[in-house]
This record gives C-alpha cells, structure tokens and sequence, in this order.
C-alpha cells in the first residue's frame, strides 16, 4: 500500500513540476531564444491531422514499429518511433547521446495551421535524457495534455514546434544550452545532458 501511495505521489508531483520545469527553464537558459537556428526536415505530409483531444494515448507502441528517425549524435545515437491516435511515442537511446546542434524531425506533418513562436499550445509530449537515456517525463504517461505559452518554455522545445502545424508529430534532440545549461536536478538533468523530445501538436492559438 505504501509503494503505491508513493507512486502515485511521485505521479502527482511530476505532473505538477515538469510542466514547471519546462516553463521555468526559460528564463533560466544561457540560450538566445530570439533567433532559433535548427537543421529541420519534414516526412511527407500523407497523414492528416488528429482532432484535437483531450487526452493523450498511454498504451505501448508496437514493438516491431520502425522509427520514424534515427540520427547519430556526436556521441551515442536516438531512434524515434513516433505517436499514434492509439500509442504512444518510443525513444531508445544508444546513451551517452550528445548533440552540438539542436535538431528537429518532423515525424508525421499535420494540416492544421502553421504555429507561430508566441502561440499558446496544446500538446503531448515526452522527454528523455540522452545522457541515461532515461525517460525523466511523459504527458503520455499522465494520459493528460499540457498547455503553455510557446514563448516561456525552454529553446530546444520552441524550435521544435514553432513554425509546424498543427496535428505534427515532431522530435527534438536538444542541446544543453536550448534546454537546461545549468542542469535541472529536479528532472535529474545534470549541466551538459542532451535531451531528446518526442511531441504530438494538438492544438494552438
């Protein structure tokens, strides 16, 4: 009983201070956020766009599922398996992974607007540390989304998703300047981890 208390606990403090985390590391970045500058490729828009939802899918993806991206970093290596309608994203990581350049992937193209850098937006996402290639949150986890303002998250996570539309699945590798410069012990990011991101865009206005 108390495993689960405690559980549930962690559950619910994650929930609160990750999205706190993300909007707090902002101000906080060593980064210029003013002047993205990303190495962004896009996958053929075939796919439409999701409705918007107000949850975000929990179950596993497909284990022989083929990733969506792959890239090599300076060193270690992602692969990405995007989110579905019904699944959540996967990232396996060959860790350490570090990258010297921010770089964005968009997995699935939306056909819903075009977001700008201040927009407010609606998303599911999920964030890894490249240097354990632990997971250190998921709002897929929570099943729920979470809603910010484009412009007070951390870079690494603008760059990903200002200039998409909405109804993208994306992922990031983040450097250490576009994400937490001075570390975020809270996440148990340490000064000097890449992250990586896999998002779903729901909505943005």
């Amino acid at each position: 009983m108390g495993a689960v208390n405690h559980s549930y606990t962690r559950t619910v403090f994650l929930a609160a201070s990750v999205s706190l985390v993300l909007l707090t590391g902002a101000c906080s970045s060593d980064s210029d956020t003013s002047s993205p500058a990303t190495s962004t490729s896009s996958a053929s828009s075939g796919a439409g766009a999701p409705a918007a939802s107000n949850t975000c899918p929990t179950a596993t993806p497909d284990a022989a599922a083929t990733p969506a991206w792959t890239l090599d970093g300076d060193s270690g290596s992602i692969a990405v398996v995007g989110s579905t309608d019904a699944a959540a994203p996967s990232v396996t990581v060959d860790a350490p992974f570090s990258v010297a350049e921010t770089q964005v992937e968009t997995l699935t193209a939306g056909d819903g607007p075009v977001i700008a850098a201040d927009a407010e937006v609606s998303v599911c996402y999920m964030g890894v540390n490249g240097r354990t290639g632990e997971t250190f949150d998921s709002s897929f986890e929570r099943g729920a989304p979470v809603e910010f303002p484009l412009d007070g998250v951390v870079a690494g996570f603008q760059k990903a998703i200002a200039g998409q539309t909405v109804g993208s699945t994306v992922a990031v590798a983040v450097t250490s300047a576009d994400g937490y410069a001075s570390g975020n012990p809270a996440a148990g990011i340490e000064p000097g981890d890449s992250l990586i991101f896999a998002i779903s865009i729901l909505s943005a206005s």
